[in-house]
């Protein structure tokens, strides 16, 4: 099958925002009940920020190579 993968990099990347989404709430929350400083929780974000971007580049490839 030509699709997999493009389904395989789509489902990585899912399971990388997912994943992403969680536990980036879950460290707010947490650094939040434990009082954590604000500085980590720039960490916590930039972290996300990070990966998400990262999603966001292999979802635009499988994107582009299914244009093809």
């Amino acid at each position: 099958m030509a699709s997999d993968p493009k389904r395989k990099k789509a489902r990585v990347a899912s399971i990388v925002i997912l994943v992403t989404m969680l536990g980036w709430m879950g460290a707010s929350w947490i650094g939040g009940m434990i009082g954590l400083p604000i500085r980590y929780a720039f960490l916590f974000d930039f972290a996300a920020m990070a990966a998400l971007l990262w999603a966001l580049v292999v979802l635009f490839q499988v994107w582009k190579s299914g244009q093809e």
